[in-house]
């Protein structure tokens, strides 16, 4: 048998056609932003300040986070997912269920990384269409994320003192 006579991945179970109606969905809310954006005269920003680029890179981290792994938002979760376990922070594993898009839907939404791309899209729009509020949404989770880092810190320091 030839590389050319293999399939992708021999007896997996990914919903590939489901990854493809997300990856679509994505590409097509892209593009609909983009006629629209153009169609009201919106006028894009010429760059992007690297402190704008830090400051929607950890609004997209922390808001990735809070969609993936806290307890809080388990019921946007719960159709496509099924608890796992738990981890650090109050942070949940969740893992996907079923199949087709569902499931993949479930991968999604188990996946910081996967919805990060999702969520940086969706931040960056607000970001090009209103800037101002998008800036005061990002502050206030990067705020969080902050607010995070300061308890495991936190956490971290009584441990040791303890120890």
């Amino acid at each position: 048998m030839t590389d050319g006579d293999q399939s992708y991945d021999e007896g997996s179970e990914e919903p590939r056609g489901g990854y493809a109606t997300l990856a679509t969905t994505f590409a097509a809310g892209a593009v609909l932003f983009a006629a629209v954006a153009r169609h009201r005269g919106l006028r894009l920003p010429d760059r992007v300040p690297p402190w704008d680029v830090a400051l929607l890179g950890t609004a997209t981290f922390k808001a990735s986070r809070l969609l993936t792994k806290a307890k809080v938002t388990s019921f946007l979760r719960a159709p496509f997912t099924r608890r796992e376990g738990f981890g650090e922070g109050g942070e949940v594993m969740d893992t996907s269920r079923g199949s087709g898009l569902r499931r993949a839907v479930g991968d999604l939404l188990s996946c910081p990384f996967c919805t990060s791309a999702w969520v940086a899209g969706a931040l960056v729009g607000g970001y090009a269409s209103a800037p101002r509020a998008a800036r005061l949404v990002c502050a206030g989770l990067t705020a969080v994320t902050v607010a995070d880092w300061l308890q495991y810190a936190w956490s971290w320091t009584g441990q040791k003192a303890e120890g």
